[in-house]
């Protein structure tokens, strides 16, 4: 096999949950008839079940492209074009296309399974929260009375307007525990 030339690898960055990435559009652009599509396997091209059938369809059949999933021999788009090939490929790619589908919706549950052990061990996530100002508190204490402004407030404590106010709202909560 011959290199690709580099301007025609297309690498997305992000996860194959839809088609709405943009390496994967511009090389769906770029696609001619006759055309031929390395794909290292299944799942890099996408991870919902209709849609990759449903782009296999349209770059096989509508844009007339060959497609090789380099993976999985059967999925080779040059070769078998009779009925029993055309029939094995599509079974093929019906169920690794559910594979990859059913490994996404896994991962998932995984990822959310492992967040809840974690907030349920007292793991915080985010940023941790910067210190408040030295004034916060009198300037909190003005704005409450109705002195100054929250915009006042924010300003003078050097803070975004809506920290200024959900550290607040904290404060306030702390005081009636």
């Amino acid at each position: 096999m011959r290199a690709i030339p580099e301007k025609n690898v297309f690498l997305d960055k992000q996860p194959g949950k839809d088609f709405e990435r943009p390496q994967y559009k511009k090389l769906a652009k770029r696609l001619k008839p006759d055309d031929l599509l390395y794909i290292k396997s299944i799942d890099r091209l996408g991870r919902n079940y209709g849609e990759i059938l449903e782009q296999w369809r349209i770059l096989t059949k509508e844009k007339g492209i060959g497609i090789v999933v380099l993976d999985m021999s059967l999925l080779d788009t040059r070769r078998g074009k009779d009925l029993m090939g055309t029939s094995l490929s599509g079974i093929v790619l019906q169920v690794l296309s559910f594979v990859a589908e059913n490994e996404r919706t896994n991962i998932r549950q995984r990822q959310a399974e492992g967040i809840a052990a974690a907030k349920a061990r007292g793991v915080r996530f985010g940023r941790p929260p910067r210190p408040l100002p030295e004034n916060y508190h009198s300037a909190c204490q003005r704005w409450k009375a109705g002195v100054i402004t929250g915009t006042a407030a924010a300003k003078e404590c050097g803070l975004p307007l809506s920290t200024f106010r959900s550290r607040a709202e904290i404060y306030e909560k702390a005081k009636l525990l």
